[in-house]
């Protein structure tokens, strides 16, 4: 194993209680570093099937997960397939899921995946590079109200219409660096220790990934696929992916989801995970000062729980 530890490692290894002869999925494969340690403690016979729609990172997973042979099954696919990923392997059900939302170390360090503002590049984001819609293409066709709305809702930006604005006005814009320096122009200022461009890039990301509707997607499909006791194990980075996660966990540890106020249950709705972490788990101290990127991180684990339905 290399020195690079992915975030909350620990953590998530404590969390699915990975153990011989079991099945587990890492949804967001990256360079492979939660699979191994999950792969490593559930030896002799475990197994994984690693999902990542990343080429890049498939390579990089493909090579360190290597000495596990058989063990490790890697496929080029997003999790949002997860089901007919595991009927394809006659997995009826798995004791453990792993989703690392968002974007990784790797894709923004390579600047030519056009995920930072750090260096010049085209204005690409796309985590799966043969899926057609790119940050260009939103950026320079998109009406200028659209645009707004996308910096507004996804990236939480304030001045998301004076930004809108920018970027029309600039228009074609067709790298990072110009449209960091258009954003910075616009907004004159962000947050302290926070560059100003970072909410719409972040947006954008959202935007052509569809990050969010495969978050809601995914989560129902998780739960379907655990056997009994399995578990579910999410790590977000920001407020709106987080957000998600936890609304779906509370939902689906309550028996009824009618309306507060109304007198007699008629939803019919049964619980079918008991929340393992009531508050996310973040990053200790040391892991932050070793790598800044957990700051932001939080998990959230639940355990499916063995649902009697009414005959």
């Amino acid at each position: 194993m290399t020195d690079h530890q992915p975030v909350l490692y620990q953590e998530i290894i404590h969390a699915l209680q990975p153990h011989r002869n079991g099945l587990y999925v890492d949804g967001t494969l990256g360079a492979g570093g939660h699979a191994w340690g999950l792969l490593s403690a559930s030896e002799p016979d475990g197994r994984l099937l690693g999902l990542d729609v990343d080429p890049q990172a498939l390579a990089l997973a493909t090579e360190k997960l290597a000495p596990f042979g058989s063990r490790a099954v890697i496929v080029r696919g997003s999790y949002t397939s997860l089901a007919e990923q595991l009927d394809r392997l006659g997995w009826p059900a798995v004791d453990g899921i792993l989703l690392d939302l968002g974007v990784s170390s790797m894709q923004v360090d390579t600047a030519e995946r056009g995920f930072s503002f750090k260096a010049d590049a085209p204005l690409d984001m796309r985590f799966d590079p043969s899926q057609p819609t790119t940050a260009d293409e939103l950026v320079n066709t998109l009406p200028e109200a659209e645009l707004a709305d996308i910096l507004f809702q996804l990236g939480e930006e304030r001045r998301a219409y004076q930004v809108a604005r920018a970027i029309a006005a600039a228009r074609p814009v067709h790298t990072t660096g110009q449209l960091a320096e258009i954003v910075s122009r616009a907004t004159h200022s962000g947050r302290p220790g926070m560059h100003p461009a970072t909410r719409t890039f972040q947006a954008l990301r959202m935007a052509v990934n569809r990050e969010l509707e495969a978050i809601e997607t995914v989560l129902p499909l998780a739960v379907a696929a655990l056997v009994p006791g399995g578990r579910l194990a999410v790590i977000a980075f920001h407020s709106l992916e987080d957000r998600l996660v936890k609304q779906f966990f509370r939902l689906e540890s309550r028996d009824c989801i009618c309306p507060p106020r109304q007198p007699v249950c008629t939803c019919g709705h049964h619980a079918t995970l008991r929340e393992i972490t009531r508050r996310p788990v973040q990053a200790s101290e040391t892991e932050i000062s070793n790598n800044p990127r957990a700051r932001s991180a939080k998990l959230r684990v639940a355990e499916k729980l063995d649902v009697k339905r009414d005959s």
